[in-house]
């Protein structure tokens, strides 16, 4: 790999990680610098996609009404850089207390990251977070760890 290559892996490495910092902060300006403004998300929740940044940081705005404390936990991250595309993956937990004062452990789900290079700037062009499907039952996998 080269130096650039490893320079921009990471740079990645430290926007995924500001995902969780940003979430933690709840800081919806943090975690817009990091989302291309076309950004497409395919998310655990409906619809199916959610296009453009404003649609992305609804869902964060949700998140951050339900839980009055939330941390996001990312393991086993992987990262691969090319010139103006890359892509990481990991799971992630999204996880804190309720409005109502209930601490919840979260599910962890997998995460895929498409990151398009704009100037200088590594932003996340598309992401998606999933749960496995037991598919006879057609019920969501989500009490499964990594």
């Amino acid at each position: 790999m080269s130096t650039a290559h490893q320079a921009d892996e990471a740079t990645i490495r430290q926007l995924i990680s500001g995902i969780a910092d940003g979430l933690g902060a709840k800081d919806l300006d943090a975690l817009r610098r990091i989302y291309a403004p076309d950004v497409v998300s395919f998310d655990v929740e409906p619809p199916l996609q959610h296009v453009g940044v404003e649609a992305k940081l609804k869902n964060w705005e949700r998140a951050f009404a339900m839980l009055d404390d939330l941390h996001y936990e990312v393991r086993d991250l992987a990262v691969e850089v090319g010139d103006v595309v890359a892509f990481a993956h990991c799971f992630g937990r999204l996880s804190g207390t309720l409005a109502d004062g209930t601490a919840t452990e979260g599910m962890w789900v997998r995460g895929t990251f498409c990151f398009r290079k704009v100037g200088d700037d590594w932003l996340i062009a598309h992401d998606q977070a999933s749960v496995p499907l037991d598919f006879p039952t057609g019920r969501a996998c989500t009490d499964l760890e990594p």
